[in-house]
């Protein structure tokens, strides 16, 4: 608009110092104006701290308007600047800048249409409006600090949100490593310890099975310890990204199963891809929650199913890997749910229900198409597994 007023103020402007004064404060109010819009981050403080500045912009706006003439669009130009003032200094500044404002309006229409008898109305018009746009400033200036204040409060809301969840996450974490690691372990100690102590409670002892079941006693201690200390070193690591390192999944699935067996005497079929078959490996990350699912369905094979067998199966279908522990226990009862087992303090399927949905997994538990006992059926897609294996079939 400074710049659609220029030509029309130069032409009015007298010759010689005239033009000059004018050309002056063309060039000084358009260049103050765009650095204003350009780099408002830096300006609007010092504006801000200083409104003789804006002051001394509408004095030189004011020389362009007495050389233009109130009829010309820097008339219009000129009610913006209580519009800023009351963008910049809250209503006190707007009621400053409108009345400077009005005034140089009214005197450079009293002194340029004098010999005219312009009405009334057409002489306040412009002041008028000036009075109107430093309300609005003003008005706009309280909404942008409400809005300002409630996007910083929902900021607030939102990060204390986050780190809410986050050490909820955190919290659950520990709690399944607890439960599958830890304290499953400790309550193999303390089976074998009782395993122990009826054996060396005997009559006649066998020394054979005594130092049997104290080496078990004392494998399954040193195993709960390294546990411990490894629960203790992931807290106090740094956080880093997952590790990408690679682990095979066959292998130990088997030595779990072999494991199980040596431990509750329950035979275990595994029903894997036989050892020459190429291996699958998997991220470290996707193989532990695999394999923690496989040894808690163990585990509570072990204590609540009555089973005389079970049956580990594993293997590539298709788009997918399957994994499934089946055993042929009493099965779940029918009202079995996630918010009762919680309630009750049975975290077991809870943890293998959190951990699959970590993998990405598809989890099923109940009886499957069996006619009795418990499936625990996993199903992982495979592109999220490895593409060498898929590139290799």
């Amino acid at each position: 608009m400074i710049a659609l007023a220029a030509p029309a103020a130069l032409l009015h402007a007298a010759p010689g110092l005239g033009v000059r004064l004018v050309g002056v404060a063309v060039v000084v109010t358009f260049m103050v104006s765009y650095v204003l819009f350009r780099d408002w981050e830096r300006f609007g403080p010092l504006l801000l701290r200083h409104p003789s500045l804006l002051a001394a912009d509408t004095l030189l706006g004011s020389l362009l308007l007495v050389s233009a003439g109130p009829d010309t669009t820097l008339a219009y130009v000129s009610v913006c600047t209580p519009l800023l003032a009351g963008l910049v200094y809250s209503w006190r500044g707007a009621a400053c800048f409108a009345s400077l404002q009005g005034l140089i309006l009214l005197l450079v229409h009293a002194t340029l249409k004098a010999d005219r008898h312009a009405p009334v109305a057409e002489a306040l018009l412009l002041p008028g409006l000036c009075v109107i746009s430093g309300a609005m400033g003003s008005t706009l200036r309280g909404l942008m600090l409400r809005f300002g204040a409630a996007t910083q409060a929902l900021t607030t809301t939102q990060a204390r949100l986050a780190a809410a969840e986050a050490v909820s996450a955190e919290r659950a974490r520990l709690a399944r490593e607890m439960h599958d690691s830890v304290a499953k372990t400790l309550y193999g100690v303390a089976l074998a310890a009782d395993g122990l102590a009826a054996t060396a409670s005997a009559e006649s002892p066998d020394p054979v099975r005594v130092r049997s079941e104290a080496d078990l006693v004392s494998r399954s201690a040193r195993r709960a310890a390294a546990e411990s200390r490894e629960l203790l070193r992931d807290l106090r690591q740094e956080a880093a990204p997952e590790s990408r390192d690679e682990a095979p999944l066959w292998p130990e699935l088997r030595s779990y199963a072999h494991d199980f067996t040596a431990r509750t005497g329950l035979p275990v079929t595994c029903a894997l891809p036989p050892p020459e078959a190429p291996p699958l490996p998997l991220p470290s990350p996707l193989a532990r929650h695999l394999l923690s699912i496989t040894a808690e369905a163990l585990e509570n094979v072990q204590r609540h199913a009555s089973a005389t067998h079970v049956e580990v199966r594993a293997g590539i279908h298709g788009h997918l890997l399957r994994l499934s522990v089946h055993d042929d226990g009493t099965g779940l009862p029918p009202d079995t749910t996630l918010d009762r087992l919680r309630a009750s303090g049975h975290f077991g399927l809870l943890g293998m229900v959190e951990r699959a949905a970590q993998a990405g997994a598809r989890i099923r538990i109940g009886r499957g198409d069996r006619e009795r006992g418990t499936e625990v059926r996993v199903e992982l897609p495979l592109p999220i597994v490895a593409g060498p294996e898929r590139r290799h079939r």
